[in-house]
């Protein structure tokens, strides 16, 4: 079978059998398209296209064989040589459960969206808690996006500052450092704030210096050296924000050094959305460092999501049938987001070659 041929019959299939076909071949297989699936899957099969065409063939043949519904958007494979002629059969067709509410309308997906009304702040319960965990030990915070990872940040450093103690504060991105950097020198006031960067460096003696966090493992590189900066001696809290960068391949290994080489007497708080194991982290920060590190974790989202498709014509709508997001189950689709779905693949796929 030629590449042509094979990308001839994959069109052909329903997207749940190359769906199918892709697992243990594509990363991450779901997220996408048709036209995009096919692309990859023909990739993939030059590494070994006699395993994956017969593969591909096991599948079609599966369907044929289950009975169902018959289908006019679903083409029959001819029958192998020498394999009695059977009646034909659709392939199979995954029928989303019925609903028998109406799916959301774009006006009540879009309804609360926008800047809430100004009203008193008040810690939530984990903020507090993590704040007094940090008096005796190391925090992780694992808590989602929009949650006020940053107010325990800005509170931690208020405290420290105050007993006269030097706060580090670093991000992965030079460009997340500028932020911050401008973020707090309007709360504590720019005489307090300094920034250490590679291409930025203003007010090195402040109390508080926000620095990518290369920039921190190169200092305590330095000190481990024997250039020792007076400073660290005063140094009493270091904030790691996108802590999940430990994971990162290539810089995961910059995190660790520099969790490893800071100072004892220093806090440490890390800070994420989207770390998978935070108890294995904290776990391992107590098995290195001289006090215990405590774990501050919650799945509750303050902010709720909403997931929508934009069409590359512009046409907004919801993605799922209900205005959240819902849980275990995915395929929910909502109709007019269906609809799209179907137009943009047949606007993209190749003349010829679609369903």
């Amino acid at each position: 079978m030629t590449t042509e041929e094979l990308e001839q019959l994959l069109v052909r299939q329903p997207i749940a059998l190359l769906h199918r076909l892709a697992r243990g071949r594509v990363h991450r297989h779901f997220r996408a398209g048709k036209r995009r699936l096919i692309e990859l899957l023909l990739r993939h099969s030059a590494e070994n296209r006699a395993g994956f065409e017969s593969d591909l063939m096991a599948l079609i043949a599966e369907g044929q064989t289950k009975p169902s519904a018959p289908s006019s958007h679903h083409r029959q494979s001819a029958p192998h040589p020498g394999q009695a002629q059977q009646p034909r059969r659709a392939a199979p067709v995954h029928h989303e459960p019925e609903h028998h509410e109406p799916a959301v309308t774009l006006a009540s997906w879009l309804e609360g969206i926008g800047v809430p009304p100004p009203q008193p702040f008040v810690p939530d319960a984990w903020q507090d808690d993590a704040l007094a965990k940090l008096q005796t030990g190391d925090v992780v915070v694992s808590v989602p996006t929009g949650s006020g990872k940053t107010y325990v940040a800005v509170e931690a450093a208020r405290r420290a500052m105050e007993e006269n103690r030097t706060v580090i504060y670093t991000s992965p991105l030079k460009a997340l450092s500028n932020t911050k950097f401008t973020e707090f020198s309007r709360i504590f006031g720019g005489d307090r704030v300094g920034i250490l960067t590679g291409d930025r460096r203003e007010n090195g003696q402040a109390p508080l210096l926000i620095m990518t966090t290369e920039i921190l493992r190169n200092l305590l590189y330095d000190a481990a050296g024997g250039e020792i900066d007076v400073r660290l001696d005063t140094l009493g809290l270091v904030i790691l924000d996108e802590s999940q960068y430990l994971a990162d391949p290539e810089r995961g290994v910059v995190w660790e050094e520099t969790i490893i080489f800071c100072p004892s007497q220093a806090r440490l708080l890390l800070l994420s959305a989207s770390i998978g194991n935070p108890h294995d982290i904290a776990d391992w920060l107590t098995s290195i460092r001289s006090t215990a590190c405590h774990l501050i974790k919650h799945s509750k989202r303050t902010v709720p999501l909403r997931a929508g498709y934009l069409h590359p014509d512009g046409k907004l709508t919801p993605l799922f049938r209900t205005i959240g997001i819902p849980h275990g189950h995915p395929g929910h689709w909502h109709p007019e987001a269906k609809r799209l779905f179907v137009r943009y693949e047949d606007e993209t796929m190749p003349s010829g070659r679609r369903r």
